[in-house]
């Protein structure tokens, strides 16, 4: 659910999925100029209306929004119920095309399915289930791995039947890709992924436009606080939230006060017995790390942040690092290059798509330890260039110049006009 919808319902939101803000922020102000009729589908968490749309669409900043509700916490698990509920939603908007954003969760399908018109669908791909599921080990010791502590038996939800999630939304997955005509990806990494299952859909290159708030502000190495570390999220393996406390005893053995600050759900709370009740596998792996490694002084859990606390983080970090094994285009990246916090990430799926490494951000082997203690610990050198630069500085710029032309909000919905117009032949 988009915050402004949310907004208008007085419910929460999450801000994970700013891009399509940005694109709802883009089409609204301009829609005028464009003769564009817009709807929107957005999902509900309601179990009890499962399958059913809202009494009517709800009217947001003149764009018509329709409700449905899916099961989020199973999204693994297909409801051909929402099928009902789309082809009624299509009846009442009768679209001349539909735009389906990502194929991660069931209505995807079921909207593909429902509106049946190949030629005239269009899926944009975030990332891609199928391959995740390939790496989601992560390069966890088997033993790890295959663990399962009270809350996994309980939940149903330990690592390995997370990864046969991902591996039955993979499945659903591939039939989207099937079933489209046209894809809208960003990488080399999604482009020949979403070949590898439909080589006869039309393929379209374009970028994600961030939320706005991250295209005000610059960081500034004097203003940061110095030898800091952040972690966009680290609550799955997926994440390598593993590898960067690998990565802290060759770190602090440079700088003794560095300290890694890690943002979203805690998956390592311990303090009292009901938190040690709760605690995943991976959770209990990340804390015997920390244990291991001295690192308690070292590390510091964020929680869930708003927008506003998210860009206050990124700016008052001296290196943002993303050491997941399987990335797409993550938010993250882009959001750090754009207010020019220097960036230190895997060369992994489509990230090398986003940065030049050694000039707009520092690449790594993905899962290797050593590479990013030695990419972080380059970023808190002081030491200057020619012209009086430290190399953070010389990122930060770079990386924000590169972050303003591949996330300009108006070129990217100029793009997305152009590719609506080729599939409609407006």
């Amino acid at each position: 659910m988009l915050p402004v919808i949310a907004r208008k319902l007085s419910l929460p939101y999450s801000n994970r999925e700013g891009w399509l803000s940005g694109i709802f922020e883009q089409q609204t102000a301009e829609r005028a100029e464009r003769e564009i009729a817009l709807g929107i589908c957005f999902p509900a968490e309601s179990a009890e209306r499962k399958g059913e749309k809202s009494a009517g669409p709800l009217m947001v900043s003149g764009v018509p929004c329709y409700g449905f509700a899916e099961n989020l916490e199973k999204p693994e698990l297909y409801d051909s119920s929402l099928e009902v509920c789309f082809r009624e939603i299509f009846e009442d908007f009768k679209p001349d095309m539909i735009h389906v954003f990502g194929t991660e969760f069931p209505h995807a399908l079921a909207a593909v399915r429902a509106f049946g018109k190949p030629e005239r669908t269009l899926v944009g791909i975030q990332g891609l289930c199928y391959r995740i599921e390939q790496v989601y080990a992560a390069g966890l010791p088997p033993e790890v791995f295959g663990r399962v502590t009270f809350r996994d038996f309980i939940r149903r939800d330990s690592m390995k039947r997370q990864q046969e999630k991902f591996r039955l939304r993979g499945e659903n997955e591939k039939e989207i890709i099937r079933l489209t005509g046209h894809i809208t990806g960003r990488t080399a990494f999604d482009r020949e992924g979403t070949g590898q299952v439909n080589p006869k859909a039309e393929y379209y290159l374009m970028n994600e436009t961030m939320r706005g708030s991250f295209y005000e502000g610059c960081w500034k190495e004097e203003g940061c606080l110095r030898h800091s570390i952040f972690l966009g999220q680290g609550d799955y393996p997926l994440k390598g939230f593993h590898f960067l406390l690998e990565a802290m005893p060759e770190i602090l053995a440079e700088y003794p006060d560095a300290v890694l600050y890690v943002a979203g759900n805690s998956v390592i709370g311990h303090g009292s017995v009901r938190e040690r009740l709760k605690l995943p596998a991976y959770g209990k792996y990340l804390l015997e790390l920390i244990r291991k490694y001295k690192l308690a002084d070292h590390v510091v859990m964020l929680g869930r942040l708003t927008e506003e606390e998210m860009k206050e983080r990124f700016l008052s970090s001296h290196v943002f690092v993303c050491p997941s094994v399987l990335e797409n285009s993550p938010n993250t990246v882009g959001e750090a290059m754009l207010l020019g916090v220097p960036v230190a990430a895997s060369r992994a799926g489509g990230i090398p798509d986003l940065l030049a490494d050694g000039q707009e951000g520092l690449l790594f082997t993905p899962g290797n330890s050593r590479e990013i203690a030695q990419a972080v610990c380059a970023v808190f050198d002081g030491s200057r260039d020619g012209e009086g630069r430290t190399l953070a500085q010389r990122l930060s710029a770079a990386g924000r110049k590169r972050a303003r032309v591949t996330h300009d909000g108006k070129t990217n919905c100029q793009r997305l006009m152009e590719i609506y117009r080729d599939i409609t032949g407006g």
